[in-house]
């Protein structure tokens, strides 16, 4: 599933995959997802704050629009972040 099938916007990806790229942005996205697990990334209530901590943390301002269409995407890749297979699939999807 490609995320733009969700709505999300090519321009949007390309901002926040150029933003990861900063360590200091990196550290703190990785501290806020340590200890997640795919419990958490089906609960849509979890993944809401998460995607505004996140947001926050990238200085993006996401309509609630956009942040619906990320939550849904979230939600419908059923990651688990201890299978290395969908770390791979979701690092392809975004590479």
């Amino acid at each position: 599933m490609s995320y733009t099938k969700f709505g999300i916007r090519p321009e949007l990806v390309e901002r926040i995959k150029f933003k990861m790229k900063n360590p200091v942005i990196k550290d703190r996205i990785k501290m806020l997802m340590n200890g997640v697990n795919k419990y958490d990334l089906q609960d849509r209530a979890k993944v809401r704050k998460l995607v505004r901590t996140a947001a926050g943390i990238m200085q993006e301002n996401l309509t609630e629009q956009q942040e619906e269409q990320i939550i849904a995407f979230v939600l419908a890749q059923k990651i688990d972040p201890n299978n290395t297979l969908h770390l791979i699939r979701l690092w392809a999807m975004f590479r």
